[in-house]
């Protein structure tokens, strides 16, 4: 038996009034964080929810998201963290995916219009039977009539609550990625995938009990800041100071002000942190304090990676994972010298191997192929798709569609992706379904979606478009009509008319030609 909750309170009743969470003037300790989660659990057994039901969570980085993630998990539940920026058009495809019974959502942050586009979406969806509201301030009643706020369903109820029982091997949470049909895909990953790579991690970070303060601007939806910081901050009774909405001058004074020891983010956020760091900062006081810096969700530039070991005086662990594998399965070793340009090697338990498009594996010096993965980290499968999962999984191994090169050390190397996914600003985009949205528009024959560099993204989304004959479209209003119709960082910045696009003689497409 094993449920993914015990990390909370296992820390919980060892250390009851350590501060978990601090937002502002909010700080709750892990007793607090824990009878919390306990109240969400009794409110949704008493809504019938039933061990393995999924329920679907649509919040920023607030204490609301721990409480409820821990919550839906005490209650035999399967979390379904869902990105904040989607359009209600793509969280009912989740919610419909995944066959969601219940549906946490926030609304209250200026400019996250999250609450309208997730009521929208569950008045669409049959077989999602509850709502629950989460509001930043508890007094805040719901602007819709009858409808229930998370405070509200809360009251009164006991925040004692005795854990479903789970297999180890029971799904825990399902987490939405993409692949080359377009169609987001859930992974679905058990509570020891999670358990293990936890474990894991804090072999690399080596971390002490109740001792390090992190803090958390990777947002807690997506697989990086769940995993890599809330369950690992919350395994060793760490701190998490949380930040609703990246912004380097705020991180900087937080690390002043609050003595953070643990600072996680993709390499924009580094480059954006770097520059905060005015000659009014106390650079040193900073440098003190931080025990240690992950990078991830992207390469980081070795340029950068010098240049925040300079100023900080750490070095800085990049890692390597997906989705599908729990995420993590290489880390730098702190315990070896630093290879620059290098994603680590696997992490406790795991194997990695390159192989070639028949599984085959390839090896000699400098040899590239795509990463496969084995051991704890590699999800059950995708859910509901037994065919996406049997072309992704064989024996056991992953293979993850990124190609890279291993030393005659054993460090890895990225050098490139199989697929055409584009990675901006740490979130994946994947061109298909860019694609398919944008030629739902009345004017549009074809399109063909790339990235191309951006300075501070890393990269940005470009739309190259033919137009029906005798339709008429200019390049900001499609870009404007896409803002509607797809997430923040989904939607084309770019989008460039041509008459043709270049093409195999089997009519594919030549992306490599574009850009």
């Amino acid at each position: 038996m094993l449920n993914l909750s015990v990390l909370l309170e296992d820390s919980a009743r060892t250390h009851p009034d350590r501060d978990a969470v601090v937002l502002g003037s909010t700080r709750l300790t892990y007793a607090q964080v824990d009878a919390a989660a306990n109240r969400v659990a009794n409110l949704l057994v008493e809504h019938g929810i039933r061990p393995g039901d999924r329920v679907a969570l649509s919040c920023p980085n607030l204490p609301q998201f721990p409480v409820v993630y821990y919550g839906i998990l005490k209650a035999g539940g399967v979390v379904v963290p869902l990105n904040i920026l989607l359009k209600s058009r793509e969280v009912a495809y989740h919610l419909r995916d995944g066959e969601v019974k219940a549906y946490f959502c926030f609304e209250g942050m200026p400019g996250l219009p999250i609450g309208e586009e997730g009521r929208r979406a569950f008045a669409e969806v049959e077989g999602c039977e509850h709502f629950f509201l989460i509001t930043a301030d508890p007094a805040t009643p719901s602007p819709v009539a009858g409808e229930e706020t998370l405070d509200a369903a809360l009251a009164g109820r006991s925040p004692v609550f005795d854990p479903v029982a789970t297999e180890a091997t029971d799904t825990a949470i399902i987490l939405y990625t993409s692949g080359t049909t377009g169609q987001p895909k859930g992974a679905e990953l058990s509570h020891v995938n999670t358990v293990m790579n936890v474990l894991a991690c804090n072999r690399v970070f080596r971390s002490a009990p109740a001792t390090d303060s992190h803090l958390l601007c990777l947002p807690l939806f997506h697989t990086f800041g769940s995993t890599v910081q809330m369950h690992t901050g919350f395994s060793t009774a760490a701190t998490l100071h949380l930040v609703p909405r990246f912004d380097a001058a705020e991180v900087v004074r937080l690390m002043e002000t609050e003595e953070i020891t643990f600072f996680a983010g993709v390499p924009t956020m580094w480059w954006a942190l770097l520059g905060a760091l005015a000659d009014t900062v106390d650079v040193d006081r900073i440098a003190r304090n931080l025990r240690i810096g992950v990078s991830g969700g992207a390469p980081l530039p070795v340029e950068l990676l010098g240049r925040i070991e300079e100023r900080l005086g750490i070095r800085v662990l990049e890692g390597y994972g997906l989705s599908e594998t729990s995420p993590v399965v290489t880390f730098s070793d702190p315990g070896r010298a630093p290879r620059p340009g290098s994603v680590g090697v696997p992490i406790w338990g795991v194997e990695l191997k390159l192989i070639d498009e028949d599984w085959s594996e390839v090896t000699g010096p400098g040899a590239v192929g795509e990463i496969a993965v084995k051991g704890h980290a590699v999800m059950k499968g995708y859910y509901n798709r037994p065919g996406a999962t049997a072309a992704a999984i064989r024996d056991g191994w992953f293979r993850t569609g990124d190609l890279a090169r291993r030393d005659e050390d054993g460090f890895y190397y990225i050098v490139d992706r199989v697929k055409d996914m584009i990675i901006r600003g740490g979130f994946n985009v994947y061109p298909r379904e860019v694609e398919e949205v944008l030629m739902t528009h009345p004017a549009i024959s074809l399109a063909a979606v790339v990235g191309v560099p951006h300075e501070s993204h890393g990269e940005e989304v470009k739309a190259y478009v033919i137009l029906h004959p005798g339709a008429s479209a200019t390049p900001e209003e499609l870009i404007a009509w896409g803002r509607g119709q797809m997430a923040g960082h989904k939607y084309p910045r770019i989008v460039e008319l041509v008459e043709a696009l270049p093409m195999t003689a089997t009519g594919k497409i030549l992306k490599r030609e574009l850009g």
